[in-house]
């Protein structure tokens, strides 16, 4: 097992003494070390965010622990075990982690973390040109990261975490504010180090679109508690999506029209668009 809350509460202090927020209540998910897609999903205020801060530790529990890999967080700072050990198996893309870029080269941003994290300058070295080159960027590793283009900078940042090689990555809305084509590029960036390495990945995401193609299981958020925790079909096959504010994928509503103006009969398959008007072609011919 990677990761394991047990019964993990979350409170936010308020504005008088003795007042406070429930931001998660009484949580107990288990995440396998390797091999999964997680995409935890909810309405703004759902307890998202807080819920997938407590990944890493960036968070402490209020109440409950959360056992990560062989170390378990309390609400004690004084008795956690070392938070960068727990880090650097964890790795975390922010929104917009482009924001946190600030060395005066690509190459040296992407060295800041693994050596970090201990690794020798050398060794710091060969894994950002390594990754440069997975990521399609080892032509800028000479170049101030503040005169890229934003999906250039996003890169660099993400470049940044990968360069640790962390066991499971968890990333907060990795494509918002980027345009359609460089959005795609980072999902299947994500998307083919999930395969190629197993390596489990939680995403948090509103846009259902990449929810659906991409995660192979689904966590729904509602009111600071899990709503629904299975397969990605169940959420929109029933009325889950409606009652939790979700919104349902483009692909799915162009099926429920298809089967209900032509009678097609298509299940809730993991088409994306392109693979559903070949699906529609090939009846045509």
């Amino acid at each position: 097992m990677g990761i394991s809350f047990k019964q993990v509460s979350h409170y936010y202090p308020g504005r008088k003494k003795k007042e406070f927020t429930i931001a998660i209540e009484d949580i107990n998910w288990n995440i396998n070390e390797k091999k999964e897609f997680i995409a935890v999903v909810g309405k703004t205020g759902s307890g998202k965010s807080t819920l997938i801060q407590h990944i890493n530790a960036l968070l402490l529990p209020s109440k409950g622990t959360v056992e990560i890999f062989d170390k378990t967080i309390t609400s004690n700072k004084k008795k956690n075990p070392r938070l960068r050990d727990i880090r650097k198996r964890v790795g975390f893309v922010f929104q917009f982690p482009e924001y946190q870029l600030f060395e005066e080269t690509v190459l040296k941003d992407i060295m800041f973390a693994p050596k970090n994290f201990g690794f020798k300058e050398a060794e710091a070295k060969q894994k950002a040109i390594e990754i440069a080159k997975l990521l399609g960027i080892e032509n800028l590793l000479d170049h101030s990261p503040f005169t890229l283009s934003g999906g250039q900078m996003r890169k660099v940042a993400i470049a940044g975490i990968l360069s640790y090689d962390p066991d499971i990555l968890v990333l907060d809305e990795p494509t918002r504010g980027l345009d359609p084509k460089a959005a795609e590029e980072i999902m299947e960036l994500f998307y083919s180090i999930h395969k190629k390495t197993d390596k489990t990945i939680i995403l948090i995401s509103h846009d259902m679109n990449i929810v659906y193609q991409y995660a192979n299981r689904v966590v729904v958020m509602n009111n600071g508690k899990i709503a629904y925790d299975g397969d990605k079909k169940t959420v929109f096959q029933t009325n889950i999506y409606k009652e939790t504010h979700l919104e349902k994928p483009e692909v799915l509503k162009l099926i429920d029209y298809l089967n209900d103006k032509f009678k097609y009969g298509l299940d809730y398959n993991n088409y994306t668009l392109n693979d559903l008007v070949e699906e529609v072609v090939k009846r045509y011919e």
